[in-house]
């Protein structure tokens, strides 16, 4: 492992502090963590916010505080950091028992178990967050909450993030 610079070490802490204030339910302090013209995209649903008003409706209305059920449990699968961004693989498992709008708008709860792998990177400008780029595989997510039937499609479940925690597991034959 290499060590990190000073830069890489601040980056990683005000990440750090941002997703922490984002679960705490700590809209001033996420946003404190952002540069004057930040964007969020969650590219599976094109949604988010551009600027900073409009990324603080979306944390305000959408995210912060409001994350995930209670279950939720996040497994790191890698890690990397450059010189002005951070990107994480992870691996997020919870039971769908409530409204998580911005994953699944106007979805109400399935009490269903979902499994999916995420990728976030992170851009950092003069020593705050720039922007945050979000992406995992909704068909995934729709099909484990019964909301696509996968038959004839090139989906999967839960298999899909599984694979990436373990890729010992079998590969699927097209």
């Amino acid at each position: 492992m290499h060590k990190l610079t000073p830069s890489q070490e601040a980056m990683l802490e005000l990440f750090q502090q941002h997703v922490n204030a984002e679960l705490e339910g700590d809209i001033e302090t996420t946003m404190a963590t952002m540069t004057d013209h930040p964007h969020l995209i969650n590219v599976p649903l094109i949604t988010g916010g551009v600027g900073r008003e409009s990324v603080r409706d979306f944390y305000t209305n959408h995210l912060v505080g409001k994350f995930f059920p209670p279950d939720v449990e996040m497994i790191a699968v890698s890690r990397t950091i450059g010189e002005d961004q951070i990107v994480d693989e992870l691996v997020i498992r919870f039971t769908h028992t409530t409204v998580i709008e911005w994953m699944l708008p106007g979805v109400l709860p399935t009490g269903k178990k979902v499994e999916v792998a995420f990728v976030v990177i992170v851009k950092f400008e003069s020593g705050k967050i720039a922007h945050e780029h979000i992406y995992w595989d909704q068909a995934s997510v729709l099909v484990q909450l019964g909301l696509l039937d996968p038959t004839g499609l090139p989906v999967c479940g839960a298999e899909g993030a599984q694979k990436v925690l373990n890729p010992k597991l079998p590969l699927r034959d097209i």
